[in-house]
């Protein structure tokens, strides 16, 4: 029987996938409100929001709401989607235990995780192995206690063929080291995707040839 679990998001809309391996896909968007870098300390997070994400506006002025995995599953039945599942931080606090529910109890094509890699070891060990679930890595790459963190995730997971770097390039020390460590530690290539920085067509256009 389909689980009726309630699950607390701040958004849920059917849209297309635009990057990485899966771009074009008709997806369904499951989108949490914590993030674990946004979160205070005292609340269990790093109390370091990235200096361009919208997150913590999201935490404070949009309400949850709660869907059923089964009126999940009725929604990817009925639009013949995938799952993407984003925040926010989808591995951190209780958003770990409700993504686990929804990937190990839809059955769906795909399910793509959209994670900054919080807890991204605790998700694949506890996900069913025979779903196909691709994690996508968004390293967050400020400051020198980011990049020993993120050397670190890549090494103990660069043998896990689900797990995608997706990685915004920006001209900063931080990025360009840590692309020479994937080298180093010869990341498979395949599994890198990179994409440029910027907010308009011409600044787009400017960083797309160092990508």
């Amino acid at each position: 029987k389909m689980s009726n679990k309630l699950i607390r998001v701040i958004e849920t809309f059917l849209s297309y996938q635009g990057e990485g391996k899966n771009s074009g896909e008709r997806v369904l968007i499951l989108r949490f409100k914590r993030c674990s870098r946004a979160e205070s300390v005292k609340h269990g997070g790093l109390g370091k929001q990235c200096p361009w994400c919208d997150t913590a506006l999201r935490m404070r002025i949009n309400a949850e709401t709660e869907i059923s995995i089964e009126d999940i599953q009725e929604i990817v039945n009925n639009e013949k989607c995938s799952l993407l599942i984003t925040g926010g931080e989808p591995t951190f606090a209780s958003n770990l235990f409700s993504t686990i529910d929804v990937i190990n109890s839809t059955k769906v094509n795909l399910v793509n995780v959209e994670t900054n890699g919080h807890d991204i070891i605790g998700l694949i060990e506890k996900v069913n192995k025979n779903k196909n679930v691709i994690y996508s890595l968004s390293p967050k790459l400020f400051d020198e206690e980011d990049e020993i963190f993120y050397k670190d995730l890549v090494q103990k997971t660069k043998d896990i063929e689900s797990v995608h770097i997706k990685l915004v390039y920006e001209d900063r020390p931080e990025i360009i080291r840590f692309l020479d460590y994937l080298q180093e530690i010869e990341y498979p290539n395949s599994n890198i995707w990179l994409m440029a920085e910027g907010a308009d067509k011409e600044t787009l256009l400017s960083h797309a040839p160092k990508v």
